[in-house]
């Protein structure tokens, strides 16, 4: 009995969120007005090199991310000068919730929940101009952690939990990473084969009219790599060797 009540009480607090959560997203899809992205740091593993990292940040660090959302927008024909506007706030003294390995229905629907709030937490922190979209940036430290965590990006959450190195040396690829979760945010899917990470063709392809098709110039922002040959692939250097494909710029309302 009380098991059924829970259930129904999460699938109410649910619905109320998702129709909240659709109204955001088709106001952040329309591209009409500048959308607002909220950044804030976190010391994902409490180490030191994490801290002195997060402490030396500044909007800088974020730059390259706007200017290339703006620079892809403006070729596919946005005419805002700037698309999405992104801002650096104070550190969370707590990391997000995660996700318990082989958490059930009600776990999983806990967890969104959780997760749901958290965001709620950081954005209603902010007095006034609150942002639309919450990205969460965790900073390890390179030394402890050489493989991160699966980042992630939510459309319906308008959310990101993005994991990066505390590292100068790794700004460029951190800022890739975060595009690719922001766009997530915007309904872009990834375009890559889950058990290979090869660019998917033609949706992984930045330019799949290209003849003859390889070697690609850029990497796909969805799909992560630039296609050298079939079955040979390179990470991109920074966001220049980085394009939204027509795939990725049909999802986020680029294309229509």
């Amino acid at each position: 009995m009380w098991r059924t009540v829970r259930i129904t009480i999460l699938m109410i607090v649910l619905a109320i969120v998702a129709v909240g959560s659709w109204l955001d997203r088709e106001r952040t899809r329309s591209w009409e007005h500048t959308v607002q992205v909220g950044a804030f740091p976190v010391n994902a593993d409490g180490s030191a090199a994490a801290a002195d990292y997060i402490a030396q940040l500044d909007a800088a660090e974020l730059q390259p991310v706007t200017d290339f959302i703006a620079r892809e927008a403006h070729r596919y024909g946005i005419a805002l000068d700037a698309p999405v506007g992104i801002r650096l706030y104070a550190p969370r003294a707590q990391r997000p919730p995660e996700l318990a390995s082989g958490a059930g229905f009600l776990g999983r629907v806990w967890w969104a929940l959780r997760l749901h709030y958290y965001r709620l937490q950081a954005i209603w922190s902010i007095e006034r101009a609150r942002p639309q979209i919450a990205l969460f940036l965790l900073y390890h430290d390179p030394a402890a952690s050489p493989v991160l965590p699966d980042s992630l990006g939510l459309q319906r959450g308008l959310m990101g939990v993005v994991h990066l190195f505390a590292t100068r040396s790794q700004a460029a690829q951190n800022a890739i990473v975060t595009a690719h979760e922001l766009l997530h945010t915007f309904g872009a899917t990834d375009k890559y084969a889950l058990d290979s990470n090869v660019p998917l063709y033609p949706l992984g392809f930045a330019e799949p009219k290209l003849e003859p098709r390889y070697p690609q110039r850029y990497a796909e922002i969805m799909a992560g790599r630039i296609p050298l040959a079939p079955g040979r692939q390179v990470m991109p250097d920074d966001l220049s060797q980085v394009r939204v494909g027509p795939a990725t710029a049909l999802e986020i309302g680029w294309l229509h």
